[in-house]
């Protein structure tokens, strides 16, 4: 065995001991000893290999595997620009507190700065997005190199699962390697054992996520009787339900952003409608907001929190929290959590939650009359898709107009029970959702998956769709929301009327691609579906496979109706 063989085998060895089970890999020739170490470990059934021909594309894919189920995965490339290109992963990964684990191959010191082909400084690429960078030295035939290929491997697992006391992330292993880079005979014995610890165990043992002391102590959540919950997008989606059980206990409403895996009964009924009638919420204002997760979407929750009468609390798993308007007073550590369960029971102002649930059940019924006479909108594509998952299935939701309209159309008392929904929030990027969408569908076998996204979001990742037919194929229905282009600007400030002329050409950007063709030339099944009815039975069940259903919707008018359910929410409340 050659030395570049043998540190990969070993890595790929101590990667799998401490309970990886997926990597993805790209085509290369610096980093052909991890290609045929992952490809060996995939043939004896210890890990599960994907392999990608576009590095952006792989990452994401990364990502998606690892978005709920919280295990690290490892990327592998090759030296040069296929590094780079891992880049905007590794940008949402450290944003959104996903694990992820980049493994680059690179040529060795004697290589560098000399105009060698493929060689760039790949040193602390990434920068501060990393949790943990470490290049390791280049593997020779020698001894004493087991124990720290094993150990580093330890640490870069710990890193990227925030362990002991930081926040989950991506790392960054870079790995000089000589030729010969492929297997080669030699009979001539290892120097030392490469074997890893006894009975599979690995090299560096790591205490449980989460079993660190919180990073903020306090007196826990006090019973504020007048408290509004408000979840946004956390790390793990399993997390929402932890903050909404603490809601039900209060007694206190519950306000949820469309991400993670909550009980369906804690959460008010189109929420933000509720938030959007400013006389009403002025009647019904809550004393104290406590927030869980990063709150992205909604306009009317930035101004709740700013009104003077309001005091904002935090409560994060993290060692941050967002606090994007500089208001938040208290910061608790997820631990309160648990602990504050018996003292906040029963504290809720009785009076004013009940006029909180009321005004749930008198919006629904009015918005749901607009939502369902909008069809085709992507409001009524979006409520569609909701209710209609199956039980535990997942969602996967892609930025702009997309997550809005779930945001606004879906109710989340009409979900099956335990489903989930992720998306990719940590920089709101459309980049990358089709192949973070397969991601989390592979992590999920066995269970429906479903992605709903617009066309610019599906075009923007395409290359997602090249897997070859040796790969592990997951079943996702993606539901592309066509209107030829970027509608979420006609609902913003670039909208306004008076900038028309511009709104067209650098704004919507209308593309005119032929989604059916492009499908096809990826052999994806696609349907065009006009009929509310055929939608909801491709989501509930869907085909074996990853299959395309695109739905055209009109891009203009998309402004007017936003402003039409604002409205019928307000006469409901009035």
């Amino acid at each position: 065995m050659n030395p570049s063989l043998a540190l990969a085998t070993v890595i790929v060895d101590e990667l799998i001991r401490h309970g990886v089970t997926d990597v993805v890999l790209c085509p290369g020739s610096r980093s052909a000893p991890f290609a045929y170490a992952v490809h060996a470990a995939d043939q004896e059934g210890r890990l599960r290999l994907h392999v990608r021909v576009d590095e952006r594309s792989a990452a994401f894919t990364a990502l998606g595997l690892a978005k709920a189920s919280r295990v690290p995965v490892p990327v592998i490339t090759t030296s040069g620009t296929a590094v780079a290109n891992l880049y905007p992963a590794v940008l949402e990964a450290s944003q959104a507190s996903v694990p992820m684990i980049v493994i680059s191959a690179d040529r060795p010191a004697e290589l560098r700065g000399t105009g060698a082909n493929q060689t760039t400084d790949q040193v602390k690429l990434f920068g501060r997005t990393t949790r943990w960078f470490h290049e390791t030295a280049t593997p020779e035939r020698r001894e004493d190199q087991n124990g720290t290929w094993r150990s580093v491997v330890g640490r870069a697992i710990a890193e990227s699962r925030g362990l002991p006391s930081g926040d989950p992330g991506p790392v960054h292993l870079n790995i000089p390697l000589r030729e010969p880079l492929v297997p080669t005979d030699d009979s001539e014995p290892w120097p030392e054992s490469l074997e890893g610890r006894e009975m599979g165990q690995p090299w560096l043992s790591l205490r449980a996520p989460h079993s660190h002391p919180p990073a903020v102590t306090g007196p826990g959540i006090a019973p504020v009787p007048r408290t509004l919950v408000v979840l946004g997008d956390l790390p793990d989606p399993n997390q929402a339900s932890e903050l909404s059980e603490l809601a039900a206990a209060a007694g206190w409403p519950l306000i949820a952003e469309p991400f993670g895996r909550y009980h369906r009964s804690r959460v008010s009924p189109h929420g933000p409608l509720l938030l959007s009638a400013a006389d009403w919420l002025d009647a019904n204002r809550p004393e104290r907001v406590l927030i869980g997760g990063r709150v992205t979407l909604s306009r009317d929750i930035g101004r709740l929190i700013r009104h003077p009468d309001v005091s904002v609390e935090v409560v994060t798993p993290l060692t941050t929290w967002a606090d994007a308007a500089h208001v938040v007073r208290r910061v608790h550590d997820w631990a309160d959590i648990e602990r504050s369960h018996s003292a906040v029971a029963g504290c809720v102002d009785r009076a004013w939650a009940a006029a909180w649930r009321k005004a749930g059940a008198a919006v629904g019924p009015e918005a749901d009359k607009v939502i369902d006479g909008s069809w085709p909108s992507g409001l009524a594509v979006a409520a569609t898709v909701a209710h209609h998952l199956p039980a535990s299935g997942g969602l996967y939701v892609g930025s702009s107009n997309s997550v809005r309209d779930l945001d606004l159309g879906r109710d989340p008392q009409r979900f099956a029970k335990d489903v989930v929904l992720v998306a990719n929030r940590g920089l709101a990027g459309i980049d990358g959702t089709v192949s973070s969408a397969i991601g989390l569908a592979l992590s999920r076998p066995g269970l429906t998956t479903a992605a709903l996204m617009g066309d610019l979001t599906f075009l923007h990742d395409s290359n997602g769709l090249l897997i070859g037919p040796d790969e592990p194929v997951p079943d996702l229905t993606i539901v592309v929301v066509n209107d030829d282009g970027g509608g979420i600007f006609g609902t913003l400030e670039q909208g306004r009327p008076e900038l028309a002329a511009s709104l067209e050409r650098v704004f919507s950007t209308p593309t005119r691609t032929r989604i059916a063709d492009l499908c096809a030339a990826h052999g994806i099944e696609h349907e065009l579906v006009t009929d509310r009815e055929r939608l909801a039975e491709r989501v509930a069940h869907p085909s074996k496979g990853i299959h395309v259903v695109e739905v055209p919707i009109a891009r203009d008018g998309q402004r007017g109706l936003r402003e039409q359910l604002y409205a019928a929410a307000a006469k409901a409340l009035a």
